[in-house]
């Protein structure tokens, strides 16, 4: 009986929690609904299958490395090698898909490059005690050479059906999201995503309470290759075969999305969905002026502006009156 009740007091408390957790990205969630609003306006295409199925495909690889930055900055750190991963994965599974290893072992091989090289990224990180800015603007030279070693210019391949599947008709790409997200939730009630909070607020403190804060750590930087050279592959799949730079843009959206949605550059603050917003803040920007004739030079100065402006709403509620 003791059970039940516990049970029950925890699902009431689960959405007051919830809900005060959103306080700080209130005032993006609204700008977000504003944005859409506008763009199914501008583009009522959005509401069919089709059209919904093409924006979530240009969502889906910025909210990829949203995640996967978010999940570092959560634990204290920063990439500055995501685009170079994403470059990377796209080069390498734009080189095997169509050989030898076909599908399944082309995408096997860019996730297990993803996992092996953000885990030693986070092993350099937490056991050298080496600042992350620092190891990952490195690695960025280190992964970008190698994406050009393998595939020096625009080339190789990816099979028909599979780029058909990930970028043609079907909402594959929001099926994957969902996918993924439910993934995090899961891990966030491992003992590893219990401590990814507690290592990035306060890891001295959660060390000596027994919190695996090292291995948190690590993991994150792992979980976060894996994100990027998996957006890599979809990106590949995309526009059909792979480039040694196209993932250069991501690095700097990354860490605008993760910001945008709340992240604190200290760790321990934000929450996923809020980096998910945020890389869907930039996308819709995006295409709403692309939509309004926007030139390119006053789509940079528009989203500088509503950037600052999403950011600085949840912050006029904390200035003392």
């Amino acid at each position: 009986m003791s059970t039940v009740a516990s049970s029950r007091q925890a699902g009431a408390l689960y959405w007051p929690v919830q809900l005060r957790r959103n306080v700080g990205v209130r005032g993006l969630f609204a700008v977000v609904m504003a944005f859409l609003g506008a763009y199914g306006f501008l583009f009522p295409g959005l509401l069919t299958a089709s059209g919904f199925a093409k924006f979530t495909q240009s969502w889906f690889p910025l909210a990829l490395v949203a995640m996967a930055q978010a999940i570092l900055m959560l634990t204290g750190g920063i990439s500055l090698a995501i685009g170079a991963m994403v470059s990377l994965g796209a080069v390498i599974a734009a080189t095997t898909m169509t050989g030898p290893l076909g599908i399944a072992g082309g995408a096997a091989a860019v996730a297990l490059t993803g996992i092996v090289i953000g885990g030693a990224t986070g092993f350099i990180v937490v056991k050298l005690r080496l600042p992350a800015i620092v190891v990952t603007l490195a690695g960025s030279f280190i992964i970008g050479g190698a994406a050009l070693l393998i595939l020096p210019r625009p080339g190789g391949a990816i099979p028909e059906w599979l780029s058909e599947l990930l970028a043609g008709n079907t909402p594959a790409a929001f099926v994957l999201l969902v996918v993924i997200v439910l993934l995090w939730k899961l891990y966030l009630a491992t003992p590893l995503g219990l401590s990814l909070y507690a290592a990035g607020e306060n890891p001295v403190g959660a060390y000596r309470s027994g919190v695996p804060v090292d291995g948190a750590r690590v993991a994150a930087y792992a979980i976060s290759g894996l994100l990027c050279t998996g957006a890599g592959l979809f990106v590949a799949a995309q526009t059909g075969s792979g480039d040694p730079v196209i993932g250069t843009a991501f690095t700097l959206n990354s860490i605008a999305a993760a910001v945008l949605g709340g992240i604190g550059f200290l760790g321990g603050q934000g929450t996923m969905r809020g980096a998910l917003a945020g890389s869907l803040l930039l996308s819709l920007m995006i295409s709403v002026m692309f939509f309004l004739g926007f030139t390119p030079v006053a789509q940079y100065v528009a989203q500088g502006l509503i950037i600052i402006g999403a950011v600085a709403i949840p912050q006029f509620r904390k200035v003392p009156q």
